[in-house]
């Protein structure tokens, strides 16, 4: 069946509920990324310090590998954060968007390929920062694709659909490189039945191929709608774009600045739960492998979560959905102060899957809506910057109720301020008068 057959198939079973083409295309893209993201959050901090921890030469402590490692990450998001609206001015150019989106993607599939035959920790970092800048980039002209792929009354939807199709898309290689993983001995040298090398090979490629394999739709059916006409810009130029941007934004444009302030605040909340979300259960004692299991179960939640939320988006406004998933995190950060049992944990797993995916697709089709359609790459790319430099706060408050004594229940709880402050602003930004388009609220 070629790609035709399996669309026209897949709209019979009603599956992808009526896309377009090149919706259902937009889609896809989120099922193969997604991928990467669950391997990067799983296993390649395991392959990583099986690499690194040690007492053979060049081999380095537990707690230094886990600096190193954090150190990598910050580094990507910083990379990101610069580049991001850089990429985005340029992507913005006719027929340039999809030209850098498809070598964002080869570049990140090569490097996901790569990252498996390593021989050492620190090249094995380098190789996985370079994958993961041009993962992220690839993500950024993604989400600016959202205007030239649908309409706006249709915009909630599609993009919901991506957050729920990702979720449950991500689960089948993943599964594979598990697999793969506990067959290498990863859990029991009894289980073994190849070499780690081999269970390693097998994780980073079943997760690169099936990347490479359902982005092609997208890269044959895509065409840039929405666009500047391509001029020859220099380095400075892109820069003092960008600039004016900003100041446009701060000075005239409350209702991106605004909603912009909002999205840093909810999502560094959102961000910090999902990254500290096995420290949660670890400093309560709870068993590793119930964790585990709690959390998979959480993407098929916010799978349906997300589909329920598409359905919403038909008959309600974004501004108030989005809302509604903010109380939801502002309630699972307060049921935070009564976690004691696994069960208590699969809970709080719950509730975080009923609105994780939904407040992200929300949050990127509202402001699809808000900002200029030609100039969506520049936008998305500071949009990234306020996505990917979220959770530091979450984070360093995390850090600071633990240190001072606090449990991690107080810890998670404090969260709840983040969320508040994002539901303020929201409204703040709601109230403000486009100036852009008109929008659908």
């Amino acid at each position: 069946m070629d790609m035709k057959g399996l669309f026209n198939w897949l709209n019979k079973t009603k599956i992808f509920r009526g896309l377009t083409p090149q919706e259902f295309s937009w889609v896809l893209y989120d099922v193969g990324n997604s991928a990467y993201t669950m391997l990067a959050c799983s296993l390649i901090p395991i392959w990583f310090k099986e690499l690194a921890i040690g007492t053979d030469p060049g081999q380095i402590t537990g707690d230094q590998a886990t600096a190193y490692y954090s150190i990598a990450i910050s580094i990507v998001t910083v990379i990101v954060a610069v580049l991001g609206p850089i990429f985005g001015v340029l992507a913005d150019r006719k027929d340039s968007k999809k030209i850098i989106f498809q070598t964002a993607v080869a570049a990140g599939v090569i490097g996901c390929v790569l990252n498996s035959f390593t021989w050492s920790w620190m090249l094995f970092l380098i190789v996985y920062v370079l994958t993961k800048v041009f993962y992220q980039a690839s993500l950024t002209f993604y989400d600016s694709m959202l205007n030239d792929v649908t309409t706006e009354e249709r915009m909630d939807a599609v993009s919901s659909y991506g957050y729920a199709w990702g979720y449950i898309g991500s689960c089948i290689p993943f599964l594979v490189a598990m697999v793969a993983y506990i067959l290498s001995g990863g859990l029991s040298e009894s289980l073994m039945l190849f070499s780690p090398l081999v269970g390693k090979i097998i994780g980073f490629g079943v997760t690169a191929g099936w990347w490479m394999l359902v982005t092609l739709p997208l890269i044959r059916n895509y065409k840039q709608n929405n666009y500047v006409e391509a001029t020859h810009t220099s380095v400075s130029q892109v820069f003092k774009k960008i600039f004016a941007t900003l100041k446009k934004i701060a000075v005239q444009d409350k209702k991106v600045l605004f909603f912009l302030i909002a999205f840093f605040l909810y999502i560094d909340g959102v961000g910090t739960i999902i990254d500290n979300c096995i420290n949660i259960g670890t400093d309560l004692g709870l068993p590793t492998v119930g964790q585990v299991v709690f959390l998979l179960a959480t993407q098929v939640v916010a799978w349906v979560g997300s589909l329920v939320f598409a359905k919403l988006s038909k008959k309600y406004r974004t501004v108030p959905l989005i809302l509604v998933c903010i109380a939801g995190y502002f309630a699972v950060c307060l049921y935070a102060l009564t976690l004691r049992t696994l069960l208590h944990f699969g809970i709080l797993a719950f509730g975080v899957g009923c609105f994780q995916g939904s407040i992200q697709s929300l949050s990127r089709s509202y402001y699809s809506k808000i900002i200029p359609p030609e100039n969506s790459g520049e936008y998305f790319g500071i949009y990234d910057i306020f996505c990917k430099g979220a959770s530091f706060l979450g984070s360093a408050v995390i850090a600071w109720v633990k240190l001072a004594g606090g449990t991690i229940n107080i810890a998670v709880a404090s969260l709840a301020v983040f969320f508040a402050l994002g539901f303020v602003f929201l409204i703040l930004s709601s109230k403000q008068k486009s100036l852009n388009k008109a929008s659908n609220e």
